[in-house]
């Protein structure tokens, strides 16, 4: 790639990415969009070979184009998800290019923008959207040492229960990846351990609608954003076998025994947290609170809806609940492995120090940066709590792009520079 002038450079062609590049374009800015892999690379080789998104297609999505092939109720699988992505940048005509990787961006001296390193030459760019997403580099707990004698990876690099070695399996956190990848090695025959940290557990359906459909009509998508930093919010749900509400009550019936929080390790044992039977309650708790929003909502409006009494039929706690294990044998216990489902870090190291904090985190105000002219997109709680989920994230990117029109709506009212006889401006 030679040497490029672009107003705006867009870093990163997955969701966000796309998204920037609709609203960007639909405002005629001039714009490019590199991707170092391909469009929406991280849904077709960081994920595993069963997942299906957690919201239904009708939800799912963009505005402006509908999955093909997956009917509105369903759960659109990893693959459809990426060749949703390469189809719509088609449709809209996004100026993409595949296998760049952006080095390293640095502001000019004495003039507007930034001069971008990239891995195929130089990119001259008035402004520039970080929309690499949330997840980046996977985090793995300093917990249990390389030589403990046990395969241990992330969530990220788990395709399928015959990846790992013969045995027991140990898989560390319960949001909705760890709750699917336990299920899937449960049902492949593994012995599953699963340790649970706190989670808020939603119905997959209630009174006929999706939980998503819920969310929505009580106004919790558009939940204010907690303080800066705060931590992406923990959902145990699934749409895995055509969705289903998480129970973790229904998964040790199944044969998953049930732990708290991952601790520390020592000697061949890793320990708990005593913790289990308060985060079960706590994620129970926030379940029926939202049946009791949505049975509210229901008379508020009168609307036709099924009751549903059965949902909220818990029923006993099993005894890895009430008798928790806080200490466990590796070998005596036959695990093998541990999955780490303990989520991502972000790496903006390639950023002007200025629109990072001391932890490198984005210091920002719904994406845009307190570095002039740096914008983020797909980030956790952006702007709301549905900011880092697919239809989320094409909202926030409209107004990233309406404060870029903004601006540069501006700058077309400075003057014209004069030019001396010479014929250099002054």
């Amino acid at each position: 790639m030679a040497d490029v002038v672009t107003e705006v450079l867009v870093v990163g062609a997955g969701q966000a990415g796309v998204a920037a590049s609709e609203h960007l374009g639909a405002r005629g800015i001039d714009h490019l969009v590199l991707e170092r892999d391909r469009i929406a690379e991280s849904w077709r080789t960081r994920r595993w070979d069963s997942l299906v998104a957690n919201g239904p297609a009708w939800h799912d999505r963009f505005p402006g184009l509908e999955f093909d092939g997956v009917a509105p109720d369903g759960f659109a699988s990893k693959d459809q998800v990426a060749d949703y992505f390469s189809a719509y940048a088609e449709k809209i005509d996004a100026p993409v290019r595949c296998g760049v990787e952006v080095l390293g961006v640095h502001r000019h001296e004495g003039r507007p923008g930034f001069r971008v390193e990239t891995s195929a030459g130089t990119v001259d760019a008035q402004r520039v959207v970080a929309a690499t997403g949330p997840f980046q580099t996977p985090v793995v707990p300093p917990v249990v040492p390389a030589d403990a004698g046990v395969t241990q990876i992330h969530s990220s690099d788990y395709r399928r229960p015959g990846q790992l070695p013969d045995g027991g399996v140990l898989v560390v956190g319960a949001g909705s990846s760890g709750v699917q990848i336990a299920d899937e090695l449960r049902r492949s025959g593994r012995a599953v351990h699963l340790s649970v940290g706190p989670h808020e557990r939603p119905p997959r359906r209630y009174r006929g609608q999706d939980f998503c459909w819920w969310l929505g009509v009580l106004d919790k998508w558009d939940a204010a954003a907690p303080p800066q930093g705060a931590a992406h919010v923990t959902i145990a749900v699934s749409g895995a076998r055509g969705g289903h509400t998480v129970d973790f009550r229904e998964l040790a019936a199944t044969g998953i025994t049930l732990v708290g929080m991952t601790r520390s390790f020592a000697d061949g044992r890793l320990r708990f947290a005593p913790d289990l039977a308060d985060t079960v309650a706590a994620g129970d708790a926030h379940y029926l609170a939202m049946l009791d929003e949505a049975d509210a909502y229901v008379v508020r409006n009168g609307l036709d809806l099924p009751e549903e009494p059965a949902a909220r039929v818990l029923g006993p706690a099993p005894d890895c609940v009430t008798d928790p294990v806080t200490e466990l044998d590796l070998a005596r216990a036959g695990i093998a492995s541990i999955v780490w489902a303990t989520g991502y870090s972000s790496d903006y190291g390639w950023l002007p120090a200025g629109a990072l904090d001391d932890d490198g985190r984005p210091r920002h105000s719904r994406g845009i940066s307190t570095e002039p002219g740096i914008y983020f997109l797909g980030l956790p709680w952006q702007s709301r709590r549905g900011s880092s989920f697919i239809w989320g994230v094409w909202h926030d990117a409209a107004h990233v792009a309406d404060h870029i029109a903004i601006q540069r709506g501006y700058l077309a009212h400075l003057p014209e520079p004069t030019v001396t006889t010479s014929g250099a401006p002054r």
